[in-house]
């Protein structure tokens, strides 16, 4: 069995080397010419898996280490029998890590408190669902929209998009990209909701770049200048529009889920789904493939105010200014394009907050519940 997989997809000769042959291919270089005589196809978001890749192609499998699967052409996969498997929920953890850090680190910067801010989540899936989980462990109000899961399970508990929007300080899109239909989410956040946005609304989308129309958030942005705006995806990645990322408050390359945990899961869990689709049993668990973290431990010893706690047990674990900076470097050395593709290619090791222990003393002990609600593992001494 021949198996072409992304370059970038950790763990993959360990968990798919007993299948047979790897060749390993740069996710954005991957061709019909590599695929002629492959059984198996792994990627990750950046290689469009359509009818032009696997025509003439005897795969018979598409795994994608990813939540996200709007690069695989459904229709093509299901006329071919092409077996498909993609990896819900795997990097959602470290989605809602970025989504914290950032929010933390905005509030440091223009000095306000994130909690004392009501939230805003549009889309309530394995991100969203997990976000307000940790934002109601801190202690912060939030609304939640998501009028799939409201037409499914009524309309308790969910508020429109406009509700979000007049009622909300901050408000954070986690959608796919639906492109048509009832609940379309392409271009979502349009020009009218753009301009509707309250001054000092902050705006985070780690979602899909389409769902916000970006010359009216740059229009706005260049106009008014009244809101911070938080964007790790863009529209036509990885040629984003250069001007937008000038004017954002953080600006980073679609790598919101980038950790070593997200990105072990996904392939972990295509390993699954392979086997599976084989007739298999697997032979790797989760374990297997994880390693320690670098920092397994922290130990606080008097009380810190409780922003700043969290500030200080985050960024031990990740600093979101980190990829800010990265991006805004390479891109002046190399141009947009290249310069988000070296940043993505080239990212370095990030664990997730549940991998740093917490050991609490002293006044310190104050803060055990909302260190664990924010998601860290909290020692006991």
């Amino acid at each position: 069995m021949k198996l072409i997989v992304d370059a970038n997809i950790p763990a993959a000769e360990r968990c798919f080397g007993d299948f047979g042959s790897l060749t390993r291919v740069p996710g954005r270089e991957i061709n019909a010419e590599h695929v002629k005589d492959a059984d198996a196809l792994i990627v990750r978001s950046i290689t469009q898996v359509n009818a032009a890749l696997l025509a003439e192609s005897p795969v018979r499998f598409v795994g994608t280490c990813t939540i996200g699967t709007d690069h695989i052409d459904h229709a093509v996969l299901a006329e071919q029998g092409i077996g498909f498997a993609s990896a819900p929920g795997c990097n959602a953890e470290a989605v809602v890590d970025y989504v914290l850090s950032s929010l933390l680190t905005l509030a440091e910067r223009d000095g306000w408190s994130l909690l004392t801010r009501t939230v805003g989540v549009v889309g309530v899936g394995n991100v969203g669902s997990r976000l307000l989980a940790r934002l109601t462990a801190l202690g912060i109000k939030t609304l939640a929209c998501d009028p799939p899961r409201a037409e499914q399970e009524g309309e308790q508990g969910f508020e429109s998009l406009d509700t979000l929007i007049d009622r909300c300080d901050i408000l954070c899109l986690h959608t796919p990209l639906v492109a048509q239909g009832p609940h379309a989410t392409y271009q979502l956040l349009d020009a009218q909701r753009i301009n509707e946005l309250a001054p000092g609304t902050v705006l985070l989308n780690a979602g899909r770049g389409d769902c916000v129309d970006g010359l009216a958030l740059r229009s706005r942005l260049t106009g008014k200048g009244d809101i911070a705006v938080v964007l790790d995806v863009w529209e036509s990645e990885p040629e984003i529009d250069a001007s937008l990322r000038d004017l954002v408050a953080l600006a980073t390359p679609h790598i919101a889920g980038h950790s070593l945990d997200g990105k072990l899961r996904g392939t972990w869990m295509i390993q699954q789904s392979l086997a599976s689709h084989l007739g298999l049993a697997s032979q790797v668990a989760f374990a297997d493939i994880c390693p320690p973290p670098a920092l397994a431990s922290l130990h606080l010893q008097d009380a810190l105010p409780v922003e700043d706690a969290l500030r200080v047990c985050m960024r031990a674990v990740y600093d979101v200014r980190r990829d800010h900076d990265s991006l805004q470097r390479q891109v002046l050395k190399q141009g947009v394009r290249q310069g988000f593709d070296t940043c993505r290619a080239n990212y370095p090791l990030r664990r997730e907050f549940a991998t740093l222990g917490i050991t609490l003393s002293g006044g310190a002990l104050a803060l055990e519940s909302i260190l664990r609600g924010a998601g860290f593992n909290i020692l006991t001494m």
